[in-house]
């Protein structure tokens, strides 16, 4: 661990006389390379040195207390340094094991979040509404950019499906633990019963590929346009604007119809492509991993019941970690720190017990 440690503090050292080089500063990718893995071990390099000032003052401590020569007001004084040193030692030791974790590559990167009505009808599109506001107004917090890149919406208000893209600093750290089934409870308006039902709506959150992540050979897409068409037969364009992208190789099918201009509904439909894309590849390198290795919380599989959002009891709960909140309408306004920081906690802990089992103690 230490090794790690040492090496860590030597390449900081070293990447911070090449900030200085005006050949990188005038290199603009190799610049913000550099500086992105500078700010990445930043704290890593703060909290190592912090350990070695006290570890040095404990030792210094020590000294004093088997020295034969001290008197004993200084060996009071010494013992005193020493015990609020080796507490501090523990204390950081504990926070460089979390701040080795080995950090997720795509937790800086933006997203694009796919959302489609499941079980339920027209209730289960309701919902999907209220999930697409619930994190357009929590990214709306935390002033991310958001667009819409295809939307399918009901008669009644609802949405069968959505694709949008979220651009912001961190986005995909925070939104890659979304991914899965999403459980609604609540007795619909059309309901003269007062019958409780059960829906559901599926998220899928991708990360958002770049050309130079993923290349994709033009001649493997078959790309057909047509005229969109929208809920209830309103907005629906004279023009052949809707393009469909086919990724011949994988048969992955992507539509867009939103704009009235052909040329951007093909560029929203190769960003969605690119993602789903960049998303089967992470799940084919994922799956080469040993299961007894992999993380307890994830980022969830679409097929997996990850919350349910229960109306009358005014309930969210987590299934992935038990983790019950009564204020459901607060989150469905966008307050979803709690959540997410519980499942990053969960994340974070059950990586550090991997690494405990992997590594030595510090």
């Amino acid at each position: 661990m230490f090794e790690k440690l040492k090496a860590a503090e030597e390449k900081y050292g070293e990447i911070s006389e090449k900030l200085t080089d005006m050949e990188v500063i005038g290199d603009n990718k190799l610049y913000a390379s550099l500086m992105k893995e500078y700010k990445n071990l930043t704290p890593i390099v703060e909290k190592y040195r912090e350990y070695c000032k006290c570890k040095k003052s404990a030792d210094e401590a020590k000294e004093l207390l088997d020295d034969s020569g001290t008197d004993s007001e200084m060996k009071e004084l010494a013992r005193m340094e020493l015990d609020e040193n080796r507490t501090r030692i523990d204390e950081i030791s504990e926070e460089l094991k979390v701040l080795l974790i080995p950090k997720d590559p795509n937790d800086d990167k933006n997203v694009i979040i796919e959302i489609r009505g499941g079980a339920g009808g027209d209730e289960a599109s309701l919902f999907a509404n209220s999930l697409y506001r619930m994190y357009s107004m929590y990214a709306e917090a935390r002033r991310w950019k958001i667009e819409v890149l295809s939307i399918n919406e009901t008669e009644l208000g609802g949405i069968k499906e959505i694709s949008f893209s979220v651009e912001g600093e961190g986005a995909y750290s925070r939104f890659k633990y979304e991914s899965g089934v999403h459980r609604v409870q609540r007795v619909p308006e059309t309901e003269s019963q007062g019958r409780i039902h059960t829906s559901t709506v599926t998220v899928a959150v991708l990360v958002e590929a770049d050309d130079v992540e993923l290349e994709i050979n033009p001649t493997d897409l078959k790309i057909d346009v047509f005229r969109a068409s929208g809920a209830g037969g309103q907005h629906i364009n004279k023009t052949e604007s809707a393009v469909r992208i086919t990724h011949l190789p994988t048969g992955v099918v992507v539509e867009c119809q939103d704009e009235r201009s052909q040329h951007k509904n093909k560029d929203k439909a190769m960003k969605i492509l690119r993602s789903r894309l960049y998303e089967a590849l992470m799940q084919e390198q994922n799956d080469k991993i040993a299961s007894e290795r992999k993380s307890q919380v994830g980022t969830g599989n679409r097929s997996e019941r990850i919350r349910t959002y229960n109306f009358p009891e005014s309930r969210v709960t987590d299934h992935r970690i038990g983790l019950t909140l009564y204020r459901l309408e607060s989150i469905l306004n966008g307050s979803l720190d709690d959540i997410i920081d519980a499942l990053a906690t969960a994340d974070q802990a059950a990586k550090l017990s991997q690494s405990g089992e992997e590594s030595p103690q510090l």
